[in-house]
């Protein structure tokens, strides 16, 4: 699928790269998908032809903003900034149901860890501090029976999670019965199912849509931007939110 991939890159200088990183793509090697060849890092290094240092992380069906620093000091310095939590990550989500214009959910996640990336993390440390904020974009009823509803319904939401915890959005919106579509972990295997058979929809729909930091030399406040991915615009397109697209 990612032979011969060239990355998208949003921004480059002399300590920094942040690329669009599509759905599908590991940000690095991992015990859970030891089959996979392609990965973020690996990709951007021979492409760029430098070493490359990721400071955050992005779910491997998740797609958009993934920055990575080009030398150890700047990634210390930008993982202070993600630990102290200064910086501004919003994410784009299509989810089952008419959610709530807005709300904020607060709801401690257990650690869940990578046995190669999290080898050394402790465990049985108990549930931690989550909290995300949500807002509704929009919504659609489509004249199609998903379940025991004759009509179903979706909500396109704006995520911005303020805590940085694993799988935290998709967990969250699980936990308000609000699935993100695509999603075979935590969604609704129904809902899966139909908007594969009825969009051709293969991927979890959400996206990092912004991250905000504060460059670690200049302090410029540097907002990256990833543009959606054919299948997140077909999903616009078939429910009339062609407006989103550029948002």
């Amino acid at each position: 699928m990612f032979k011969d991939y060239i990355l998208e890159i949003l921004y480059r200088d002399e300590h920094l790269v942040a690329i669009n990183k599509p759905s599908g793509l590991l940000v690095h090697k991992s015990m859970i998908d030891r089959h996979e060849i392609y990965f973020a890092m690996k990709m951007l290094r021979d492409q760029i032809g430098q070493y490359v240092y990721p400071v955050h992380r992005l779910d491997k069906p998740t797609s958009g903003v993934l920055l990575f620093a080009l030398d150890g000091e700047t990634a210390r310095l930008l993982g202070e900034q993600f630990s102290a939590h200064a910086i501004e990550k919003t994410y784009t989500a299509i989810v089952r149901g008419y959610i709530e214009e807005a709300g904020v959910i607060d709801h401690p996640l257990e650690e869940k860890h990578d046995k190669i990336t999290d080898k050394h993390a402790k465990e049985n440390k108990g549930a931690q501090e989550a909290l995300s904020e949500y807002q509704r974009l929009d919504t659609v009823e489509v004249p199609h029976a998903v379940g025991r509803y004759a009509q179903t319904r979706y909500s396109l939401v704006k995520l911005m999670p303020k805590t940085g915890r694993k799988h935290q959005l998709r967990r969250h919106m699980k936990h308000i019965s609000h699935h993100i579509l695509g999603d075979t972990k935590y969604g609704r295997g129904e809902h899966n199912k139909f908007i594969r058979s009825e969009y051709g929809c293969e991927r979890l729909l959400l996206h990092a849509i912004t991250l905000q930091i504060t460059h670690p030399y200049t302090g410029e406040e540097l907002l990256f931007r990833a543009p959606y991915d054919a299948t997140f615009l077909k999903m616009f397109q078939a429910f009339s939110w062609e407006k989103h697209a550029l948002t």
